[in-house]
């Protein structure tokens, strides 16, 4: 049984972080990109991955079924697209109202701060 791991309160994170975090290399990270469309990394003015803590759980989760559940790539997959359908019906069946725009809202304003630290960092 694998341990709970702890994922640092932040909306961002580049590759060697994702890798640290989840024990997965970042030539395997790459890979997984390409073959699981629920992890995609946007990309820094300077080109480097970003992952959201979303996708950063979602590697974990792609890990556990590969490393310790023993699923074939194709298998995961397929795991993966029926926990992930019925959550985007629910998402779709949500109505719009002035709360659900306000929060969005603050989500996209941390977000976009979020990208604007780390390209100052650049």
């Amino acid at each position: 049984m694998a341990e709970a791991v702890k994922i640092p309160e932040k909306l961002y994170f580049k590759i060697g972080e994702v890798s640290d975090i989840t024990g997965v290399k970042p030539y395997v990270l790459r890979y997984w990109e390409s073959e699981f469309n629920i992890v995609r990394p946007s990309k820094s003015a300077s080109n480097q991955r970003l992952y959201k803590r979303r996708e950063v759980e979602m590697i974990l989760e792609i890990k556990r079924l590969l490393y310790e559940e023993k699923f074939t790539i194709a298998g995961a997959k397929k795991v993966l697209q029926e926990h992930s359908a019925p959550a985007k019906e629910e998402q779709l069946s949500l109505p719009l109202t002035d709360k659900n725009a306000q929060e969005a809202l603050q989500h996209l304003r941390k977000e976009i701060q979020a990208i604007k630290k780390l390209v100052e960092l650049q």
